[in-house]
C-alpha cells in the first residue's frame, strides 16, 4: 500500500464533516505536498475526530510544522 493510499484511508473518520474535509484535501493536494507537509499530515491523523474538528475549524490551536499546512486545509 502506498504512502498516499494509507493517507487516503486514515483521512475517512466517523465525523462525516471532517471526513470530507479531509478527502477533498488530500485528493486536491497530493501531488503538491512537500515531504514536511506529508509528514505534518500524518501527525494530524493521530488526532482524534472532535479534537482535529476543532483544529481545523480554528476552536483550538496546535503546532504542527510550520503551520501551513493546517491554513491550507483551512482554505479549502
Amino acid at each position: 500500500m502506498s504512502e498516499y493510499e494509507r493517507m487516503r484511508w486514515r483521512s475517512r473518520r466517523g465525523l462525516l464533516e471532517l471526513d470530507i474535509v479531509l478527502s477533498g484535501f488530500l485528493e486536491k493536494h497530493r501531488k503538491s505536498l512537500s515531504p514536511g507537509q506529508v509528514r505534518d499530515y500524518a501527525a494530524l491523523l493521530e488526532y482524534p475526530d472532535a479534537e482535529l474538528w476543532d483544529i481545523i475549524t480554528g476552536k483550538r490551536e496546535i503546532r504542527v510544522g510550520d503551520g501551513t499546512l493546517i491554513q491550507l486545509i483551512r482554505m479549502d
